[in-house]
């Protein structure tokens, strides 16, 4: 075979049992299908999966496989199904709650795992992420010491996890807290009193899910032994960019719930710094490194931890304000059929005018629109759908207003040895990355997938928001005039202008009625 028709990472997994934790998760569709897609020969993938909402595992791999990312496979390679096979447990438990039947199985099967398991709420409480992040992690590897064909065990981390840090190089970081001393002293403490000294646990890290990260890296350190493992550190996730589908995306988090806030008229203003560095990935780049990962673990066998960053600042920079610049003529020429108000606003950099702005473009007509929703007889929502829309705005300010520079020479060293057929299928560099392009796919991807609205429903949207456009202003015009109503002296000439604007608002909405939320 010539060495461009070669897969080395393909013929690595072919006939190798692998064991996936986090597989219904957004980063764990995508690792599954890219396996099923680029390494079919791939003997079995076992998929640690827990009973949820009433539903056993083998039920919530049916879901899973029902997803929009496994339709290509449904449609033209429907055996390589088979090769997924649900395993009942529980990541938190002691030898994840499996059978003894089940772990049998596991040990000798098993030659690579993939640990994408995690909760990734910024306000989880500590609690459930300490369970999620830190003993999730350890029941992992006491469970990986039963396993004598393994050959990689690659841990899927946040580059953020050292946010404490201006500069972070590839290497695990001492932690900011002995492990076993926050375990063992949040099993005897209620919530309450967990909630009272979780800032001071803190420190300089932001959220729960940072700070467990750093302590789960430690626990792989000083627990691993000679288990051969590595550390995949990506910074912000978002939609794919070229497989499975470009713009897909099953989440509201991060960056996609700000696409589908702005585009709804509903986000108006945020605060970040402009020039600041927005680093976000594709997550179809992140599973390529983390598979690229197993593959050189597995044949090079590093004599450490190897750690690496899957970032976009020193490859293909993206600023919050070329964002910013970005995604507004986006969400105009590709807006949802239902808006709340037309799109607008902008980021700022001054926190005093942010809060100013959130309140005034926020607060003021959510309040507004909740009392003539009760004069209406109508459910008030908008102070509920504005109060949540500023707390996940609230998380995401650490990361929109700090810069962090994340090396990435062993990503780098890495990618330098993908050959033939891997340099394509596990393409890792997003060097090439053009990010209008993405963002066009990113913006149509969160309307199809997210909101589930059909392309076909983009020419009425367009006319729509073209509408709204016309009732903002008008509405801006009545709201100076009101203004100027209150400083001019009561004439009758005042009178007849606001009740000739008056008028023509009310024709306008008669001939062309606006869908909203």
């Amino acid at each position: 075979m010539a060495e461009s028709d070669s897969s080395p990472i393909a013929e690595f997994f072919q006939d190798r049992g692998v064991l996936i934790t986090g597989a219904t998760g957004f980063m764990g569709k995508v690792l599954v299908e890219k396996l099923l897609c680029c390494c079919s020969g791939v003997k079995t993938i076992y998929l640690l999966l827990r009973s949820k909402g009433g539903r056993n595992s083998r039920m919530r791999l049916e879901e899973l496989l029902n997803a929009e990312i496994f339709r290509n496979i449904r449609k033209k390679q429907p055996h390589l199904l088979s090769k997924l096979v649900p395993v009942h447990g529980d990541i938190i438990l002691p030898g994840f709650g499996l059978r003894p039947s089940d772990m049998t199985l596991i040990a000798n099967e098993v030659s690579v795992v993939f640990h994408s398991a995690a909760t990734v709420k910024f306000d989880e409480p500590l609690k459930r992420s300490v369970e999620m992040n830190i003993i999730g992690t350890r029941r992992l590897v006491e469970v990986c010491h039963k396993m004598p064909l393994l050959v990689a065990l690659i841990h899927v981390s946040t580059a953020y996890c050292n946010c404490d840090r201006d500069e972070v190089d590839e290497i695990v970081y001492p932690p900011p807290a002995n492990p076993q001393k926050v375990i063992d002293a949040l099993e005897w403490m209620d919530e309450d009193l967990v909630a009272l000294i979780t800032p001071k646990l803190l420190g300089n890290r932001p959220n729960t899910y940072t700070y467990t990260k750093a302590l789960a890296e430690n626990i792989l350190v000083e627990e691993c032994g000679s288990l051969p493992v590595a550390i995949i550190r990506p910074s912000i996730v978002t939609a794919a960019w070229k497989d499975p589908l470009p713009g897909w995306i099953d989440n509201f988090n991060g960056p996609s719930g700000l696409i589908v806030a702005t585009g709804k008229g509903v986000l108006r203003s945020m605060l970040c710094q402009p020039c600041g560095t927005a680093d976000l990935i594709p997550v179809d780049v992140v599973i390529n490194l983390v598979i690229s990962v197993a593959w050189y673990t597995a044949t090079k066998r590093p004599n450490n931890i190897m750690v690496y960053h899957c970032t976009s600042g020193s490859q293909n920079r993206l600023t919050w304000g070329e964002l910013e610049s970005l995604i507004f003529p986006l969400v105009y020429a590709h807006p949802s059929k239902e808006v709340l108000r037309y799109p607008g606003g902008s980021f700022k950099s001054n926190r005093l005018r942010n809060e100013i702005s959130v309140f005034f473009n926020h607060q003021v007509p959510a309040q507004i629109l909740d009392f003539m929703a009760r004069i209406l007889g109508r459910k008030p929502k908008m102070v509920q759908l504005y109060s949540r829309l500023n707390r996940a705005v609230s998380c995401l300010e650490f990361f929109t207003t700090h810069e962090w520079t994340f090396h990435n020479s062993n990503a780098e060293t890495l990618y330098e040895q993908l050959v033939g057929k891997d340099k394509k299928n596990f393409d890792f560099s997003i060097k090439s990355l053009n990010w209008p392009s993405y963002f066009e796919d990113y913006v149509l991807g969160t309307r199809k997938y997210l909101l589930k609205e059909d392309p076909s429903t983009l020419p009425a949207a367009r006319k729509n928001l073209k509408r709204m456009y016309l009732y903002s202003q008008l509405t801006n015009i009545l709201f100076l005039l009101g203004i100027w109503r209150l400083l001019m002296i009561r004439s009758n000439i005042t009178r007849r202008l606001l009740w000739f604007f008056l008028s023509i608002a009310v024709r306008l909405y008669r001939l062309f009625p606006v869908s909203f939320i």
